[in-house]
């Protein structure tokens, strides 16, 4: 059977009530034949039921955050693809990336839209949007935070600029290095890729997470999103200025644009 095309790293953290169902879905995803779980150091059995599951398990001692769990996954996979061609073998071409949240669920499966403009060559990344609607229980400021401040940078706004569910070429996962801080990462992988001039589109799919509550748990959490958000975009504000307003940090890139699933 010909090597797939496609890599699917699942970054997870106490996430044993779903990761079992979430990894199973992303192993019927079409042209994934890799599928690592990143257990960012839990208390829980994730890397026990992930890798039960079927999925290659890379465990972190401690919490490193979520962007070091993204390059935790994509130095795995980059591991695991030169360790499978042997002396004499010609190695395929790397695969790309498609980065998963652990608590999507059975509803992982339909993420292979996303790989799709990645194949066709048409984008160097892509950004989910959630057609289904989850019921939130915060007030949505560190969204509209990340997206204005994304808007700001580039002069382009996603529709949501914190969805963690992404495709990328291996070329464009290397120029986003190295990521910004833990929850800043989408944030800042957006900004930096589009101002090298790398395309972005986003596709609806029907894909869905658990619920965020909105108990101190929760809050504290939303206050750790803001600050990493924050520091990734004080690190990237525009510098280029011009009398009546901000020049574009990428005027002749190609504009992203929605891609329907």
């Amino acid at each position: 059977m010909p090597p797939g095309d496609l890599a699917i790293i699942i970054p997870a953290r106490n996430e044993a009530c779903l990761i079992n169902a979430t990894t199973r879905a992303a192993l019927t995803v079409s042209g994934a034949d890799i599928v690592v779980v990143v257990d960012d150091g839990s208390t829980d059995e994730t890397a026990s039921l992930a890798a039960a599951a079927g999925a290659q398990v890379v465990r972190h001692a401690r919490n490193r955050g979520k962007a070091a769990a993204m390059e935790t996954g994509a130095e795995a996979v980059r591991l695991i693809e030169s360790s499978a061609a042997g002396p004499g073998m010609t190695r395929p071409g790397p695969r790309h990336l498609l980065f998963l949240d652990a608590d999507l669920g059975e509803s992982a499966v339909a993420a292979a839209p996303l790989a799709d403009p990645v194949r066709a060559g048409t984008a160097d990344m892509t950004i989910a949007v959630f057609t289904a609607r989850v019921r939130k229980g915060g007030f949505g400021v560190v969204t509209t935070a990340a997206g204005a401040g994304i808007e700001f940078a580039t002069g382009w706004r996603p529709a949501q600029p914190l969805n963690g569910q992404r495709c990328l070429t291996r070329a464009a996962f290397t120029a986003a290095l190295p990521l910004a801080h833990g929850w800043g990462v989408e944030t800042g992988m957006t900004i930096d890729l589009l101002r090298k001039g790398m395309r972005i589109t986003e596709v609806e799919v029907p894909l869905s997470h658990r619920a965020t509550g909105n108990d101190w748990r929760a809050q504290v959490h939303r206050l750790h999103q803001l600050a990493d958000v924050s520091r990734a975009l004080a690190v990237r504000t525009p510098t280029a200025w011009r009398p009546g307003g901000r020049e574009s940090a990428r005027s002749d890139r190609v504009r992203p644009g929605r891609m329907r699933s």
